[in-house]
């Protein structure tokens, strides 16, 4: 990896149902630790809205029955707006910069952590993730969630879906599809996905939850996850 590595961590990891403080306090040691050992290093940390996210929206259909999706995203963002902001503050010591809520605004990285959250309708924070990795040379995002792999198929509705180690950004992209649903839970959204493959940005996906195995990827040691690159 460069020096500047762009975390998408997932609203999931953050606030599952409530915000789950111990985790945050024990990715927060980990972050900081990555930093200390080598002054150039930078993070970018890109917040999800999770379950925030959906409840708020699940509401909102329920609410008005024909739901547009312009309104079901703006919801959305606004969920990772608070995740967010909780997160910067919790990295006061290393943020500069306020919470970015339009990547392609922000020029200038001046502190070692940066943190963003959701910007505008028609796509997720992920698309956030590719903008701010593509301004500022990250070559890898490190996409974090509660699962560990990419699957073939989503492994719920498929039990035989197969979890992948490895897969090209095209292959990557039959398996989601192209249409963006507010809400959907997929490893990474279409625009997203199109805007990194284009700019041959590498993607690891793996569980946030597991410590030991993020300390790996920011490392550049072995782990487990699902690495999508160019084709």
């Amino acid at each position: 990896m460069g020096n500047v590595t762009v975390v998408s961590l997932g609203g999931s990891l953050i606030a599952p149902a409530g915000v789950n403080t111990a985790y945050l306090a024990e990715f927060k040691k980990l972050a900081e630790e990555h930093l200390i050992r080598d002054e150039n290093r930078k993070l970018i940390l890109v917040c999800g809205g999770g379950a925030l996210c959906r409840d708020y929206q699940k509401a909102y259909r329920e609410l008005m029955g024909n739901a547009r999706d312009e309104d079901l995203d703006w919801i959305g963002i606004a969920a990772t707006h608070l995740n967010g902001e909780l997160v910067r503050r919790l990295f006061r010591q290393w943020c500069v910069e306020d919470l970015i809520t339009d990547p392609t605004a922000v020029s200038v990285f001046a502190g070692r952590v940066m943190v963003a959250a959701g910007w505008k309708p028609g796509f997720s924070t992920d698309n956030d993730a590719v903008i701010l990795a593509q301004r500022f040379s990250a070559d890898t995002i490190v996409n974090l969630s509660n699962i560990a792999k990419v699957y073939t198929d989503d492994p719920k509705k498929n039990p035989a879906a197969k979890p992948l180690d490895s897969v090209s950004w095209g292959a990557f992209m039959k398996i989601i599809g192209d249409e963006w649903i507010p809400g959907k839970n997929t490893p990474f959204d279409p625009t997203a996905a199109h805007a990194a493959a284009e700019s041959r940005i590498r993607v690891v996906f793996a569980d946030g939850r597991d410590i030991g195995n993020l300390k790996s990827i920011l490392e550049a040691g072995r782990f487990v996850g699902t690495t999508i690159g160019p084709d």
